[in-house]
């Protein structure tokens, strides 16, 4: 009876850290979008309240994407040199301080905020995929499809309660973003017991793994190109969304109600991409197909906006699973969890640079003919690439 209680109690611990780790996991993935997303109904407030130029309000959608970019190689070091949990905490640190001197400061406090929220997201974007590599190696594609849900769930509920609140009781916009950083501290403790099993990536039996020049490599740049395609793809529709459909003829308000329609799109693919690539030998057909979804709603949203509902929500159902399956390469294409912190920080860089050109390079063609006809195309465009490099991406082989 003792020993069987000690079996049992033992499994029931290890049970329960298990559950603590999927609950730290999702309220992790939970941060890693709404600081950035919940920001773009507050623009115009915003900049009211400093008197903001368009070049200076536009810097705020752009200045997280570009800290995505250049903080994704060094997270990977980061990891290495202090451990995975421990860095993941300070992410959410960073994203939380962020938060606060974004909403509860001056000028120079907005941007600096900012910048922070961008770093503490890059590194979370870097390592969370590592996380789930490591401790759920059979459960890929349910925890990623999982934290990309909550990822999309929480920036939904930032987008579509951020102007109530601060309308509430004349709150204000400063306390109504302040009011994300509860999510982040919620996170951390929630995190905390992770900390005792801080890892460092470096614990890999075959040392021939660690020669792999990930850079020289095609099979790494598909995967790269891939995702970072997916977030070029979907900045540029977050960024710019709304003023195509009020060039359409969409009110403002409704403009925004649409967003948010795009913005619930990108979260149900965690419910339904789950089993479908679970099914599959390889994901080539899924990778091309979500291009293709993706292409096809663009064109339908400039050439039939009166039925943007639809086309909006297509495109988000894309954006999300473009992601998905993007971040799942990144563990499906990796025989360790060094490699794949290596090639997480060489995807997101690259993809994450592209997302930074995406909104300015479609505003700079918009501003061509003030029109959106070269902004669809030079999407079209984009999904056909990615698409063709979705084929290579989605063969079943791993980096060697």
């Amino acid at each position: 009876m003792t020993i069987l209680s000690v079996e049992t109690k033992r499994i029931m611990t290890k049970k329960n850290r298990m559950m603590l780790l999927v609950v730290g996991v999702l309220l992790i993935a939970a941060n890693l979008r709404a600081p950035v997303t919940g920001i773009a109904p507050m623009i115009e407030l915003i900049s009211n309240s400093f008197q903001l130029s368009a070049t200076q309000a536009g810097l705020l959608t752009t200045l997280p994407l570009i800290a995505f970019a250049l903080f994704a190689p060094p997270s990977a070091y980061l990891a290495k040199r202090f451990g995975i949990e421990y860095t993941i905490f300070f992410a959410l640190v960073f994203i939380a301080v962020g938060l606060i001197l974004r909403s509860l400061g001056g000028v120079s406090s907005l941007f600096l905020g900012t910048g922070f929220i961008g770093i503490g997201v890059s590194i979370g974007n870097v390592l969370l995929p590592i996380v789930v590599k490591r401790d759920f190696p059979m459960k890929v594609a349910l925890m990623t499809s999982s934290y990309v849900l909550a990822m999309g769930i929480a920036s939904a509920l930032a987008s579509a309660f951020s102007i109530p609140l601060a309308n509430y009781h004349q709150i204000g916009w400063q306390w109504s973003l302040a009011a994300l950083s509860v999510l982040s501290f919620v996170a951390m403790i929630v995190w905390l017991p992770q900390l005792a099993n801080n890892q460092k990536p470096s614990a890999v039996t075959n040392t021939s793994v660690n020669s792999v020049n990930l850079w020289s490599n095609s099979l790494a740049w598909q995967v790269s190109f891939y995702l970072g395609c997916g977030s070029y793809f979907t900045y540029t529709m977050v960024a710019w969304l709304p003023s195509l459909l009020v060039q359409a003829g969409y009110s403002s308000a409704e403009a925004g109600v649409v967003h948010g329609v795009f913005q619930i799109g990108t979260a149900l693919p965690g419910i339904f991409i789950i089993p479908l690539v679970a099914k599959l030998a390889n994901q080539r057909m899924p990778a091309f197909g979500i291009c293709f979804i993706a292409g096809v709603a663009s064109v339908g949203l400039l050439m039939l906006p009166q039925f943007a509902y639809m086309w909006s929500f297509l495109l988000g159902l894309a954006s999300g699973a473009w992601f998905i399956l993007g971040l799942s390469f990144i563990s499906f294409r990796t025989s360790s969890p060094l490699q794949a912190t290596a090639l997480s920080g060489m995807a997101q860089f690259l993809g994450y640079s592209l997302a930074a050109i995406g909104p300015m390079l479609a505003g700079y063609l918009h501003g061509l003919n003030n029109g959106w006809n070269e902004v669809i195309w030079m999407i079209v465009i984009l999904c056909a690439v990615a698409g063709t490099i979705g084929l290579f991406a989605g063969r079943n082989t791993v980096i060697k």
